[in-house]
């Protein structure tokens, strides 16, 4: 059964990063399951630190971008979701390619959420895990 309470599809969310920071580092939309958004960054100039392999940052920006975005789309209509904590474990390093994320709720609360955000090389190899709390609004 779908977790999501606002229609949401890859589309929307394509359309929703234009002019953004989610446009300038390349993050592509995926996919949108019954309880998952997927996403992924390229590995190039745009997102590389100084040393070839690709910002630690913007690992945390693939992460906030999906599980804000996820919470945003499991929250009732005029509500909000805005970050509070977001935590990131990097494991392997990456050089060129992509990493692809994958967030999914650890919990949907009235006022919180909490999502887990899964990362991945090219070859399926986990390059960072991070999970990041999201307050739940109430539009005013």
């Amino acid at each position: 059964m779908p977790i999501w309470k606002q229609a949401v599809s890859v589309e929307s969310l394509s359309a929703s990063g234009l002019g953004t920071a989610i446009a300038h580092l390349g993050i592509e939309f995926l996919e949108v399951g019954d309880d998952f958004l997927r996403a992924r960054v390229p590995v190039d100039s745009r997102t590389c630190q100084p040393y070839g392999l690709l910002h630690g940052g913007v690992s945390v920006v693939l992460a906030e971008t999906l599980g804000s975005c996820g919470a945003m789309f499991a929250a009732p209509p005029g509500h909000r979701a805005v970050g509070l904590d977001i935590n990131a474990n990097h494991l392997r390093g990456v050089t060129s390619g992509w990493v692809t994320g994958t967030a999914r709720p650890v919990h949907i609360g009235r006022t919180t959420q909490v999502w887990q955000i899964d990362m991945v090389d090219d070859d399926g190899k986990p390059t960072c895990v991070s999970r990041i709390t999201v307050a739940v609004l109430e539009q005013k």
